[in-house]
Order: structure tokens, then sequence, then C-alpha cells
């Protein structure tokens, strides 16, 4: 019997990532679910460690509520001019 790893082998390497945003006091970071089912549940609790982390850096909640749809002006405008980085999530 022969086992094979279903991860494979990878044709690129990897890359470090290096974006970061400097976020202090007063901040908007924008917590925006995808729609897929467990993705509103999942960045409350990415929500809550980062309020942990950051303190005074304030969190807003946005949903696009359907997987398939594609992020809504309104959502976009409100990123845009309110917030200073996303964490977008998905579920599973």
């Amino acid at each position: 019997m022969e086992f094979l790893d279903p991860r494979g082998v990878s044709s690129r390497s990897i890359e470090a990532y290096d974006l970061r945003a400097e976020l202090r006091e007063g901040d908007t970071v924008a917590l925006f679910a995808n729609g897929f089912p467990d993705s509103v549940a999942f960045l409350d609790h990415v929500g809550q460690a980062l309020s942990q982390e950051l303190p005074g850096v304030e969190f807003i909640h946005l949903d696009k509520g359907n997987a398939s749809a594609l992020a809504s002006e309104d959502h976009l405008s409100t990123i845009a001019d309110t917030c200073s980085a996303v964490v977008a999530a998905y579920g599973h």
C-alpha cells in the first residue's frame, strides 16, 4: 500500500507577506464577511482578539450576505471613507 501526500509540491516559492498597517488609537478596521456560513462568527472572534491587541482601535462589522455577490458600493464607500484597514474573511 502506498500513501500519497494530498498537498503535493508547490510550483511557486513561498513569498513573505510584507503588507502591514500601522494602526493607532482612533483608527477603524472593517471586518468584512463575504456571506459564507460562519464568516460572521469567525470575524467576531477575530475582532475580539484584535481589540485586545490593538487598544483604542475601533472595529466595524460588514457582511455581503451573499457569497456570490460583489461588494456593494455602500460597503466599498464605507470602507474607503472610514477605515484604515480591512480584514476580509470567508466561512466554510
